[in-house]
């Protein structure tokens, strides 16, 4: 009993315990939940902070506290808890977002169940919640778009787990108003997520998702997208209603989604919209045969507001785009019928014209017709000569509006362009009417650009001149639809040019005429000028006749006549943008009437000996040489004017006979004599423009170079005379840098002239004997000029960048110019001098340590860039025999490479592929070390190896064709040498170098490497539209044979992959891939191999066109 009592406190000590242990976890729960609470409130005032506070450090430092919580381990349960308890929208966005990222990433994915258990909750969550703000709803959509897109291939228990896509929709469907839009965004969305490749997973997988998308489920979209917007037009829908006005143009943004599909994997981008067919699959034949889908969007236009059509309009733009060969002959002809019907109804009611949008895509819709139906095929419509009318009253009436929709009118002249051109080969009966209506739009396009000069001068408005690409975009077009009923055209320009050179030459000589006058009628002949020279470009030789060629010289007389008097005024006055026109009509003019392949008896050569006594092209030529001279002259300080006529030097110094009438002219011999300052502003060097306005200079010594050379041929004393202002130039440097004391910036001018005239000489002279005067002159004289300079400027690109291109021009063993006689050694010298000044370049670079980004490339890359490509030059030039070098323990060539080595480490992987000059200098190096220098390769240190062969590896999905096919190449020359290495390992032969075995020993180290690019190369060649087939096949053998094992594993992969009834045609292809193949890389078993492969790759896109099935998301393709 006493015990008992005794007990008693033991036991009321222990239940004391237990409560307290108890009261101690709920305690703690409670805190981990208020530490949830004030987690959740913490979070959501950092959302706050970054989505409105007008503080930037503020929200600098809530957007850094929230990348640390998407990395956090809790992130997933925290933003189910924003989700659930989140207060604000911002927080629940946080949360959709922060769960799209997880989803999303490819190091350590989240597990299947889990991705489920997020779509289920996504679609529960919108379900129940249709009234969250719009950008929430958004982000929600996007995370289960994001979801499927990457679990398409997801099995379980043998069920695609994320493709009941309809099925998921149809709840929301049917429910309300709300509800209905978020089913159809959630489609629409989806529609667009997986039609979007992403960079941060393989393009191969991407495609194989669309496809089996496309096969499976978007044509079951579309039909039913269309379906509800059939029963949206039945009902009288309240479009003032806010939601239902949603709910259509989700609807419309979704049947646009869809037929916006990139069906085969094209990937055309906007800039090809004018050449854009819609490859629609044959299977959706039904929906385009049947008018009723055309009839619907048509009369979808006529009944909502102006606001929604141009969504409307944007889906027949696609259905328009209809590729031709879904229907045959008559039944292409049933739907044009239809299709020009439906336009001909929008001109004849054009109230929704006006809105901008609604106009931009009609146009876009007006071109089509053109751009996939041929006029033989429109002619023949029932309407068309009332639907032809219609549209040139339509274009007539744009071109006069100019002010409004510029960037609209892009279409309805490539419409007229396109029709004009097609007029030679129309073989149709029926009156096409063009020589009717397209005068009217050359007629209105000439007179609303005059016009439009006096009001944009008297308003102050922007000056579409100002947009060079634009005008020459329009011209272009113009130059086809003015060639057609060229006459009238001529006749026009004729009368317009004589009004306004009357009128300007009254001006000029009047004494109380104002500016604003003269500029506008410089503006008037601005314009005249410039369309003049269109016209003439857009002669085509087996069209034009001898009246045409005359039309032709009446302008032409026209504009050098103006051109004389404008030149006689430069000396007071000039109008920059009339001389760019001059320089634009010049050109075309040049590219039409003078070079090898003009007839000289052209009557525009009469009209010009008539007017202005110019008798043959010796003649003109002297006018172009000396409007290039008063250019040069007066315009030495406007870069725009000066660079184009340098340009213009340089297009006539490419011409055989041409360059050599050229010479014979007084003014071109003058300049060969006189290239200096003193006669060409622009070669100054005390101005104060910029050291990269200088580039025009290096174009003005090439044609120089050219034009010597026709006449040089061995006479040193001539190239001396010649080179003179050159030499004194480089003494004057020699002399600046000699002393301890000297103006940086007048010696870095000089210097960068002077290397950038060196390089358009060195460039010009592709001739042995010419070349190697040069070369003599600048070796070894002036050669540690370039040296100092790089070891001084390093830092500094806009100098460094023009000394290392002239150092790779001179390099280059351009048309076999770099032949140095036997006993010479300037092979060998010239190649040390290259390896020093990537040596001195390459380790000064590295002291500037950490780049930013921005700038990265132009203080470091560009630079870097340029040195591969010398020293791929220089190992490539077939001058140098490089055995010579560790034979007598130069260490020239190593330094060169070892610097190569240090400079490849510094540059990210990424950047590599991210700056294309760089990726191709860099890759073609790679290639000739690969080919030439593979003992070099093969001694690196295993990180090094690793890197290189994870350059090729990414190099290899690269978009760049050049780029890719050097990686195939480097691989060939990387697996062949292995290759070799093992057989002779297996042979009875002396023991390998120690260099070989040690990258025998990292390959076998590092197996994974090699299979990745087997697996990579196999995937392009079977899955994507392979452009360099040839280069992809020949490493292919040679990594089949190194992974023997690992091949039969894939192979066995894609075949169980293919549906049951496919897996033994798919197993034979790869039966007959390595048919009478031997273990091997001789020439004859790859080309054999080559062979087997082209067949291969057919046989199995046959097989696989069919097949809606693909590989599982976790091999080889993922």
């Amino acid at each position: 009993m006493g015990s008992c009592v005794r007990g008693r406190p033991e036991g009321g000590a222990v239940v004391a315990v237990l409560t307290h242990k108890r009261g101690s976890e709920r305690c703690m729960k409670w805190r981990k939940m208020a530490d949830h609470v004030q987690g959740l409130a913490q979070l959501e005032i950092l959302c706050k902070q970054l989505y409105e506070t007008t503080d930037t450090a503020v929200r600098h430092q809530a957007e850094k506290a929230l990348v640390e919580f998407t990395n956090s381990p809790d992130c997933l349960s925290k933003c189910q808890l924003l989700l659930e308890r989140g207060s604000s929208s911002y927080s629940q966005l946080l949360a959709a977002t922060c769960l799209s990222k997880l989803v999303s990433r490819t190091s350590n994915p989240l597990p299947l169940e889990q991705r489920i258990d997020i779509r289920n909750y996504v679609l529960n969550y919108l379900a129940t919640r249709p009234k969250l703000a719009a950008f929430v709803t958004q982000a929600l959509i996007q995370l289960y778009a994001r979801i499927t897109k990457l679990g398409w291939f997801d099995c379980q228990k043998d069920d695609y787990v994320f493709r009941n896509v309809i099925a998921d929709v149809t709840r929301f469907l049917q429910d309300s108003v709300e509800h209905c839009i978020i089913g159809v965004t959630i489609l629409s969305q989806l529609t667009n997520e997986i039609n979007q490749a992403d960079t941060t997973h393989p393009l191969t997988k991407h495609r194989k998702i669309a496809s089996s998308f496309r096969d499976s489920s978007l044509f079951d979209i579309f039909t039913l997208s269309c379906n509800l917007l059939k029963q949206a037009s039945g009902k009288n829908l309240n479009l003032n209603d806010e939601s239902q006005h949603g709910l259509l143009m989700q609807l419309l943004k979704l049947s646009y989604n869809c037929l916006n599909y990139d069906f085969i994997g094209t990937s055309t981008d906007e800039s090809s919209d004018d050449l854009c067919t819609v490859q629609i699959p044959t299977s959706w034949r039904s929906a385009f045969l049947d008018s009723s889908t055309l009839q619907l969007f048509f009369n979808l236009y006529h009944s909502i507001p102006p606001s929604l059509s141009p969504l409307v309009l944007s889906c027949l733009v696609q259905i328009a785009s209809v590729r031709r060969s879904l229907f045959n002959n008559a039944e292409r002809a049933k739907f044009l019928s239809h299709l020009v019907d439906g336009v001909k109804r929008i001109l004849a009611n054009p109230q929704c014209l006006p809105d901008p949008n609604n106009y931009h895509e009609f146009c876009r819709l007006l071109a089509r017709l053109k751009s996939n139906y041929q006029l033989g095929e429109l002619v023949k419509v029932e309407n068309y000569p009332e639907v032809i009318r219609l549209i040139a009253n339509f274009t007539v009436t744009s071109l006069q509006h100019w002010e409004f929709a510029p960037n609209s009118v892009h279409y309805l002249l490539s419409l007229w362009q396109r029709l004009a051109a097609s007029v030679p080969y129309v073989k149709a009966t029926e009156p096409h009417l063009l020589e009717t209506y397209t005068p009217e739009v050359t007629k209105a396009y000439i007179t609303s650009r005059l016009e439009s000069v006096h009001v944009i001068l008297r308003d102050g408005l922007e000056d579409p001149l100002d947009d060079a690409g634009l005008v020459q975009q329009q011209l272009d077009q113009l130059s086809t639809i003015g060639r057609c009923e060229y006459e009238k055209t001529c006749a026009l320009l004729v009368q317009l040019f004589d009004q306004a050179a009357q009128t300007y030459q009254e001006l000029l000589q009047s004494t109380n005429s104002s500016a604003a006058d003269i500029t506008v009628q410089e503006g008037r002949l601005t314009w005249l000028v410039y369309i003049i020279g269109a016209v003439i470009g857009g002669r085509v030789s087996f069209a034009s006749t001898d009246e045409q060629d005359a039309m032709d010289g009446e302008l032409v007389c026209r504009v050098l006549q103006l051109m004389n008097l404008t030149d006689s005024r430069l000396a007071q006055a000039g109008n920059e943008r009339l001389e760019l026109a001059m320089l634009s009509f010049f050109e075309q003019f040049r590219k039409i009437y003078i070079g090898d392949q003009v007839q000289k008896s052209s009557k525009l050569y009469r009209r010009l000996s008539e007017v202005l006594g110019l008798n043959d092209e010796t003649m003109v030529l002297s006018v172009f040489i000396g409007k290039i001279i008063t250019n040069l002259k007066y315009w030495g300080q406007c870069e725009p004017i000066t660079s184009k006529t340098l340009q213009l030097l340089n297009d006539l110094s490419l011409g055989y006979s041409s360059v050599r009438k050229l010479v014979k002219l007084s003014a071109v011999q003058f300049m060969l004599n006189n290239h200096t300052s003193e006669h060409f502003s622009f070669l100054g060097v005390n101005n104060q423009s910029n050291l990269s306005d200088m580039r025009c200079r290096t174009t003005f010594y090439t044609a120089l170079g050219r034009l010597l050379m026709v006449d040089l041929g061995e006479d040193e004393d001539q190239f001396e005379q010649f080179m003179l202002p050159l030499t004194a130039a480089f003494e004057a440097v020699a002399q600046m840098l000699s002393t301890n004391t000297f103006n940086e910036q007048e010696a870095k001018r000089t210097l960068v002239g002077l290397v950038r005239d060196l390089r358009g000489i060195a460039f010009a002279f592709n001739a042995k004997t010419s070349f190697m005067m040069l070369f003599d002159w600048i070796y070894p004289a002036y050669m540690p000029i370039l040296q100092r300079a790089i070891e001084l400027w390093y830092h500094d690109p806009a100098c460094t960048t023009p000394v290392l291109k002239l150092m790779a021009e001179l390099v280059h063993n351009r048309s076999q110019r770099l032949q140095f006689d036997v006993s010479s050694p300037n092979g060998i010298l010239l190649f040390r001098e290259t390896s020093k000044m990537i040596t001195t370049y390459g380790n000064r670079i590295l002291t500037l340590g950490e780049v930013p980004k921005d700038q990265v490339y132009g203080v470091k890359l560009k630079g870097v860039s340029v040195c591969f490509a010398m020293l791929k030059a220089v190992l490539s030039g077939n001058y140098v025999n490089f055995g010579v070098f560790r034979l007598y323990g130069d260490d020239a060539l190593d330094n060169a490479l070892q610097t190569f080595i240090k400079l490849l480490l510094s540059i990210p992987h990424s950047d590599l592929l991210d700056y294309p000059k760089l990726s191709q200098s860099f890759y073609s190096l790679l290639e000739v070390l690969t080919q030439d220098h593979m003992n070099f390769i093969a001694s690196l240190e295993p990180h090094v190896v690793m890197y290189i062969l994870s350059s090729i590896s990414e190099g290899l999905t690269a978009l760049d064709t050049m780029v890719c096919t050097g990686c195939c190449s480097s691989l060939d020359h990387i697996v062949t040498y292995l290759f070799k290495q093992l057989s002779r390992s297996t042979k009875k032969r002396p023991t390998p170098m120690a260099t070989d075995d040690r990258f025998l020993h990292i390959m076998q180290q590092h197996p994974e490497m090699i299979q990745q690019m087997l697996s990579t190369v196999l995937n392009i060649i079977i899955f994507e539209d392979c452009r360099n087939q040839w280069s992809m096949s020949r490493p292919l053998l040679g990594l089949i044979l190194l992974n023997e094992k690992y091949f039969a594993d894939l192979r066995n992969s894609i075949v169980n992959s293919q549906p049951p009834e496919k897996q033994q045609a798919m197993h034979l292809c790869f039966e007959n891939l390595m048919e009478g193949i031997e273990r091997n890389l001789l020439t004859k078993n790859r080309d054999r191999f080559t062979q087997n492969l082209s067949v291969f790759r057919r046989e199995v896109n046959d097989s696989m066109k069919n097949s809606t099935y693909g590989v599982n998301s976790n091999d080889m393709m993922s």
